[in-house]
């Protein structure tokens, strides 16, 4: 189930917001500073293409916790606002709810990255 709802997600716009998580990557990567952030945007682009079947752990120390909050204030609240949009434009129709439901992940996901893994 978790292969079809996969290749519905990329037909209907997860191909977009994984390329959109990898453009974001690779224009933080661009300077040294931004290098970790851009891998934790190669990180939700992953997570981006394939959804279904995948979740996300959430763990990390105060490192973490401190690295989160910069990347909350400069991209993560734009970042989820749009996944949210994203989600609820979805959940109007019934077919469109777990389509909604993986942007509502992503939007957590995009809010605090560093310490979470996909599993």
């Amino acid at each position: 189930m978790s292969l079809l709802g996969n290749i519905l997600w990329l037909i209907f716009g997860g191909f977009i917001c994984g390329l959109a998580w990898l453009l974001a990557g690779v224009i933080l990567c661009i300077t040294v500073i931004g290098i970790p952030f851009g891998l934790q945007c190669f990180k939700i682009a992953g997570l981006a293409f394939c959804p279904f079947g995948r979740d996300v752990v959430y763990g990390g120390g105060a490192g973490s916790f401190i690295v989160n909050i910069i990347w909350l204030i400069f991209f993560g609240v734009w970042m989820a606002i749009g996944d949210l949009i994203a989600g609820l434009i979805l959940c109007v129709t019934i077919i469109g709810i777990p389509f909604g439901l993986q942007f509502f992940k992503l939007a957590k996901l995009s809010l605090m990255p560093f310490g979470a893994r996909i599993v």
